[in-house]
């Protein structure tokens, strides 16, 4: 007798691309090495909300409207302002629906970006750099003197 149980979810949550391919080549490193911008300057939401938020077309258009709006790649985001459509950024992070994760508690109590997300300011391609398995986060709690409440993160 075979169990499928889980299954979905390994193909899903664990065998995800750890550097997916996005529609816009968008180059951290340039961004926030390079050029220091703040992981909350794109990220809008990570200290207000549960979830971190990706940068709308209108904020990568806050710079790009004249900054190198002839490159391959800026063209594409100028692109999706003219027709008034989103930018599709594919997920690098996905927790399942069953683990409540707020980024602003995180956040708002000091864990720092790279702590969970690694080295960004490094990566010309934004890469999973750490694999938010329960043991690791159970781990963190403990570090940090964090809940242990199962109920905390299993809703």
């Amino acid at each position: 007798m075979t169990f499928n149980f889980g299954s979905q979810a390994l193909a899903k949550y664990v065998l995800m691309d750890s550097a997916p391919v996005q529609p816009i080549n968008f180059n951290h490193k340039v961004h926030a090495g390079d050029n220091e911008i703040p992981c909350r300057y794109c990220h809008i939401y990570a200290s207000k909300s549960r979830v971190s938020g990706v940068p709308s077309v209108q904020r990568c258009m806050g710079c790009h409207r004249e900054i190198r709006k002839d490159s391959k790649e800026i063209k594409k985001i100028h692109k999706h302002w003219d027709e008034q459509t989103p930018i599709e950024w594919v997920r690098v992070y996905d927790l399942p629906d069953y683990i409540y994760f707020p980024h602003n508690i995180h956040v708002n109590g000091g864990v720092n970006c790279k702590d969970c997300h690694g080295d960004v300011k490094n990566m010309a391609r934004i890469t999973r750099a750490k694999d938010l398995v329960m043991g690791w986060c159970i781990s963190c709690h403990r570090e940090r003197n964090g809940s242990l409440d199962c109920w905390v993160c299993h809703i």
